[in-house]
């Protein structure tokens, strides 16, 4: 029996309405899929971040007699120019999680650098809950807020 032009008119709005809902369902799974992304390369961030924090201060301690002393890039981390033997204090010069480039350094008095932050701009997902080493990252408007250094005397410096 053929299909009168009122029938096809009906099919056409059903299949158009099942295009709307997938669209409205795949838009929903990426923002999901893009979230998770993110929250992946910011565990990442808050790792490598960890890790380079350490590494300046192992660095830094190393030579207490003559003072604080402070690497200059993170290649110092890997491999400590000041002994003859090999030192490592990080695994590798790790880039920023966040922007797959280089890290901002924060200068650290008397040259060199005492912390890492990133360049990205992006405001982060992870807002509460953080480990004790990282409660000042809470409530945090950017990356560039989260930053991982060897403060003097264990207190951050104010902004």
């Amino acid at each position: 029996m053929p299909y009168s032009k009122k029938q096809s008119g009906f099919a056409y709005a059903w299949a158009l309405m099942a295009v709307l809902i997938m669209g409205i369902y795949l838009a929903q799974v990426g923002e999901a899929w893009q979230n998770r992304a993110q929250r992946a390369k910011e565990e990442e961030l808050l790792r490598v971040g960890a890790e380079i924090r350490r590494g300046i201060k192992l660095y830094s301690e190393q030579n207490m007699m003559q003072g604080t002393q402070y690497p200059k890039t993170l290649e110092e981390l890997v491999l400590d120019p000041r002994t003859p033997a090999p030192r490592r204090f990080i695994r590798k010069a790790y880039k920023d999680p966040m922007t797959g480039e280089d890290w901002a350094y924060i200068t650290a008095p008397g040259g060199g650098f005492m912390g890492v932050y990133s360049k990205a701009a992006g405001k982060p997902l992870k807002q509460h809950r953080f480990p004790g080493d990282f409660a000042s990252f809470a409530n945090q408007n950017t990356y560039q807020d989260w930053k991982f250094a060897n403060w003097p005397n264990g207190k951050a410096l104010k902004k």
